[in-house]
């Protein structure tokens, strides 16, 4: 049987609690086991320069909740600020929030949208996870003059995904 709406709403509602204590934790591949059914589908292609797939809940805590959250990402969240839900589905729409603020108060923050499909038991099936790379880079960019980007997270995350992305759009690009 189908979940009720009330019941997909709930789940959602799990789930941002749950992002919050993860990034208080700072540990994320919990998530797994709480909200993702044993042989779930996870999919980000990081604006086209890297996919990371993951076919069940052990990938997912070997990649996106583990691996990928290791690299210093310490001080950061993903705050989970509205969903929706129809039929089987939640939509979220998250944020990418680097620690510390610009001195106008506002977060270092870009946003990210996510596609979920929930099974009858209330346990995820599938996840899409779509935000603008080329946004983040910036953003890292922003967070590095204000001394706030880890240097483990520039090393292992920051360079290589700008240099896949300048690879990529440099395809087919004229010389000036």
């Amino acid at each position: 049987m189908a979940l009720s709406r009330e019941r997909l709403e709930a789940r959602a509602a799990e789930m941002r609690a749950a992002f919050e204590q993860a990034a208080r934790q700072n540990e994320w591949s919990w998530l797994a086991d709480a909200f993702y059914a044993e042989n779930c589908r996870y999919v980000c292609e990081y604006g086209g320069t890297m996919l990371v797939e993951a076919r069940n809940r052990e990938e997912i805590r070997a990649t996106h909740y583990g691996r990928d959250m290791r690299v210093g990402w310490e001080g950061w969240t993903f705050p989970i600020e509205r969903y929706a839900v129809q039929g089987s589905l939640i939509i979220t729409h998250w944020w990418n929030r680097g620690p510390g603020r610009r001195a106008d108060g506002s977060y270092f923050q870009t946003p990210g949208v996510s596609f979920i499909e929930v099974g009858d038991d209330g346990m995820f099936t599938s996840q899409l996870d779509l935000f603008d790379l080329a946004h983040q880079m910036h953003l890292c960019d922003e967070l590095e003059a204000a001394g706030l980007l880890s240097a483990q997270l520039k090393r292992e995350w920051v360079i290589p995904s700008k240099r896949r992305l300048i690879s990529m759009l440099s395809v087919n690009l004229p010389p000036e």
